[in-house]
């Protein structure tokens, strides 16, 4: 497989097939959102779209960065969504850097969403497909992010080589800024937990895909077998 790790800014042209990776904690939340039952999540644009689309909508539960804030539901914590009840529902999901990679590379062809709780089912996801390349967009930190990137290059390892072993990749990431800061409690809206349930390697049996539905980039869980049949990519 030939794999780029880009940051978001470094996306001079729309990939075939991206993964927009945010393990810390965008997508980590996603799959706890979906894991807890949420029918889709809707990737927004901003605070106002996302306050938006919540006023027109009073049953969907819209979630953001930072502290609790008028109008949202949730903050984008795994922790404190693990507990919520979401059978059924709508998400709105505002977030610094996983919603604003995802929506850079809309127009793509095929687009997932991952982190190490969906590790495994992504990668199985991308030997499904044929390909001439995969471009993961590493969201943190301009494309820094060291938990972002190493989880991108387990996947990415993992497509091609299954038996690859997660141990440094996790590693990598527990000793990352980003899971620093959420330890020392400097991100408001987290909880002690977060950083452990970022690191859980596939937890999920899930991959996330995001397609646009009308103007609005949504995404959804889907479902991939262990014993699927491997394309080539």
């Amino acid at each position: 497989m030939d794999a780029r790790f880009l940051g978001i800014a470094e996306l001079a042209e729309t990939p075939s097939v991206a993964v927009v990776v945010d393990v810390m904690r965008a997508f980590t939340v996603a799959a706890w959102a979906f894991a807890r039952g949420a029918e889709r999540i809707i990737l927004a644009e901003s605070l106002d779209e996302a306050l938006g689309l919540k006023a027109r909508h009073p049953e969907w539960l819209a979630l953001k960065d930072g502290p609790p804030a008028p109008g949202f539901d949730a903050v984008n914590s795994p922790a404190l969504l693990r507990s919520v009840d979401l059978g059924g529902r709508t998400v709105v999901q505002k977030t610094t850097a996983g919603t604003v990679g995802a929506l850079a590379v809309k127009e793509a062809a095929r687009v997932l969403c991952a982190g190490f709780v969906v590790a495994e089912a992504t990668a199985r996801f991308l030997r499904t497909l044929t390909s001439d390349g995969v471009t993961f967009v590493v969201t943190g930190e301009s494309g820094r992010a060291e938990e972002d990137l190493a989880c991108a290059q387990y996947i990415a390892r993992r497509a091609t080589e299954p038996t690859t072993d997660v141990t440094e990749y996790v590693r990598r990431a527990a000793e990352s800024r980003a899971a620093a800061a959420l330890a020392r409690g400097i991100r408001q809206g987290a909880h002690p937990d977060d950083v452990a349930l970022c690191l859980e390697v596939d937890r999920f049996p899930f991959a996330m895909v995001a397609t646009l539905e009308s103007s609005l980039m949504v995404l959804r869980p889907h479902p991939v077998p262990s014993a699927a049949v491997d394309g080539a990519i």
